[in-house]
């Protein structure tokens, strides 16, 4: 009997040595389907009885970076240098066997990063520590994808291992809803013009997936594989930075040849030397994508030392929840001072989108 392994290196050879057009996107959409499903039945099997010993952590802080890599590409000297935290540091591979955390403070936030232990190729399907690491990072904020300068093609490995346990870095998920239905079949409603995907497509991924009846809305122009992540449903859909290492040992022609390769944002720094450190702590902070928010007592003056931390974007409602369930349970209004207020104590209700810098009062019933 074939084991998984088998089944999928024969999809992915059918799927490798078959010509993408309009006649075969039906028979590779089903390949794919297919694919998915073995790979998700791999993680499981390879996740099944583990201690994960050093892995269970909490998240602590406004946010968590997990810093992804290969051996001895300079992780733990990272972060030491951005943090408080003393993470062995060795010339030679697999010094860090679980995960080290530390505290990076930057502009009055408090940012958890996690030294994870180093990728190897085969991560996804267990091969290492490489489930325990990479199921971290599904947990994350941000992942910082570390590579050698001398070694470019290092990221492209991880990020195959990453897209297989489901990580979708700088992506957002697929505006599709799937209703399942007790009869009728499949019905599908297309907003927009399908270029990428035929609808039988679409039915036959389904079909796969054991989903014969549903309605399913599909709100702008996806491809095969964003379908089945629809349906999975359980991708994390996660922001990255590509930290390019050790500088100081390339010459500037082999440095620049690095940067035409890179395909993400990336910042380039010397772990060891300390060299553009506040360039990435800056980079990481506007990857985030977080903002301070300020909170004021009635008749008492905003305290403007110690901000709430919340995401771009946020409304009241989001600051409410992070404060206490109560603030939102027994919420009046609130008045609000800043770039989002018309005039300074504005009142605004629990959908009002806050800004950068605001100055918030909630009024509660009791």
């Amino acid at each position: 009997m074939s084991t998984i392994e088998d089944k999928i290196k024969k999809i992915e050879e059918e799927i490798r040595t078959t010509e993408y057009n309009k006649a075969t996107q039906h028979h590779i959409g089903k390949l794919k389907a297919k694919l998915a499903q073995l790979r998700e039945e791999q993680i499981k099997r390879a996740s099944a009885g583990g201690s994960g010993l050093g892995f269970a952590l909490k998240k602590h802080g406004d946010a968590t970076v997990v810093l992804v890599g290969f051996p001895s590409v300079g992780k733990s000297t990272l972060l030491n240098q951005l943090t408080n935290a003393e993470s062995p540091v060795a010339a030679y591979e697999f010094t860090t066997l679980e995960v080290i955390p530390g505290m990076m403070n930057y502009k009055k936030m408090n940012i958890q990063i996690l030294d994870m232990p180093g990728v190897i190729t085969g991560a996804a399907t267990g091969k290492g520590r490489g489930k325990e690491v990479l199921s971290t990072a599904r947990n994350s904020d941000l992942v910082l994808i570390m590579i050698d300068a001398e070694k470019p093609r290092q990221i492209e490995r991880i990020l195959e291992e990453l897209y297989q346990v489901g990580i979708r870095l700088d992506q957002r998920r697929p505006n599709i809803s799937i209703k399942k239905t007790d009869r009728s079949g499949i019905k599908i409603m297309a907003t927009t013009q399908l270029r990428k995907v035929e609808k039988n497509t679409v039915v036959s991924i389904l079909n796969t997936y054991g989903i014969h009846n549903a309605d399913v809305a599909i709100r702008e122009d996806i491809n095969e594989d964003q379908m089945i992540d629809a349906i999975a449903e359980n991708r994390a859909y996660i922001p990255s930075l590509v930290v390019v290492n050790k500088i100081d040992l390339v010459n500037p022609e082999s440095l620049a040849e690095t940067k035409k390769q890179l395909k993400k944002d990336f910042v380039v720094i010397s772990a060891e030397k300390g060299l553009n450190l506040d360039a990435l702590r800056e980079k990481i902070y506007q990857k985030l994508d977080l903002m301070r928010v300020y909170l004021k007592k009635q008749g008492v003056k905003a305290d403007l030392e110690e901000p709430l931390i919340v995401k771009r974007g946020s409304k009241i409602e989001d600051v409410c929840s992070k404060l206490h369930s109560s603030f939102k349970d027994n919420f009046l209004y609130a008045k609000v001072w800043g770039k989002s207020a018309k005039y300074p104590g504005q009142r605004k209700g629990l959908d009002h989108v806050l800004e950068e810098g605001d100055i918030v009062n909630i009024i509660k019933s009791r």
